[in-house]
């Protein structure tokens, strides 16, 4: 993949220090970690490594293994992946775990407890990371993904997933059809 500035249709150069490498800037050869912990990226045609790099999931988000953002510490991105892939194995996992890590979205696996008040539905659910309690104000609040895939935004903006609505027990079923 190469990137292109708006400018001209000549390669941008990732790091932004005005030099562009030969090769095909933007095309990922592999992700790892330094020894302060951080992502370190490795571009085809460029000798020097991206230190301290972001990892960032583009829309859409019922496609989660696609579309990844790859940027350096200043935010400007210096790749995307289509898929991961693209990727080798070893650096797909540490994608996979920075993704898992950075990006809070639990999946709603029960549905404990739900009353609306005042127009504002409060549901306890249990989840892959433990029990939580969210508020959502209307539908508009839910999002629908498939005929079995549902994403939720609370009232401060945090999402939880239903990964599989079919896989849920009939209680948690029951009252999510209401929002179907």
């Amino acid at each position: 993949m190469t990137i292109t500035d708006n400018k001209s249709s000549a390669p941008a150069d990732p790091s932004g220090n005005g030099h562009l490498p030969p090769g095909h800037p933007g095309k990922v050869q592999s992700i790892t970690r330094n020894e302060a912990g951080q992502l370190t990226v490795c571009l085809e045609g460029r000798d020097e490594p991206i230190p301290d790099a972001r990892v960032a999931r583009c829309f859409p988000w019922s496609l989660p293994e696609t579309y990844i953002s790859i940027r350096n510490k200043d935010g400007k991105e210096v790749a995307l992946l289509k898929t991961l892939a693209e990727l080798d194995p070893a650096s797909r996992a540490i994608v996979q775990q920075e993704l898992h890590d950075k990006v809070f979205n639990p999946r709603i696996t029960r549905i404990v407890e739900h009353k609306t008040e005042f127009g504002v539905t409060s549901i306890t659910a249990q989840t892959d990371r433990g029990p939580v309690t969210f508020q959502i104000r209307t539908r508009d609040d839910i999002r629908i993904l498939s005929t079995t895939r549902l994403l939720f935004r609370d009232a401060d903006g945090n999402t939880y997933e239903v990964a599989d609505l079919l896989a849920l027990d009939p209680a948690s079923q029951e009252f999510l059809q209401n929002y179907l």
